[in-house]
């Protein structure tokens, strides 16, 4: 693809919910490291894209996905951090008054 643009592939991971590993279509996983795609599991092809400067995405700029995988060979989105008042309540046992 030109330089400005580049043919994507996003999997999503077997193991952590919400994780997805991009990288350059033409490369696949060749660039991934062994470790990371150990602890990724096993890869789930999700989507094929055509990634510019100015796509938008829903949690990551286009721009900093295309220059991780340029730089790096992938580019990995982790899960959301989780809300921690969420956390604390799912800690907190609740009480029945009946």
């Amino acid at each position: 693809m030109q330089g400005d643009k580049m043919l994507c592939e996003i999997f999503r991971s077997s193991r952590k919910e919400e994780m997805y590993l991009y990288v350059d279509k033409r490369q696949g996983l060749a660039e991934v490291p062994a470790v990371l795609l150990e602890r990724f599991g096993k890869p789930v092809s999700v989507m094929t894209l055509i990634l510019s400067p100015d796509k938008t995405l829903a949690r990551a700029k286009a721009s900093d996905v295309m220059a991780a995988i340029r730089e790096k060979g992938f580019y990995l989105q982790l899960p959301p951090a989780k809300e921690e008042y969420l956390l604390d309540l799912y800690r907190t046992p609740t009480e029945s008054r009946y």
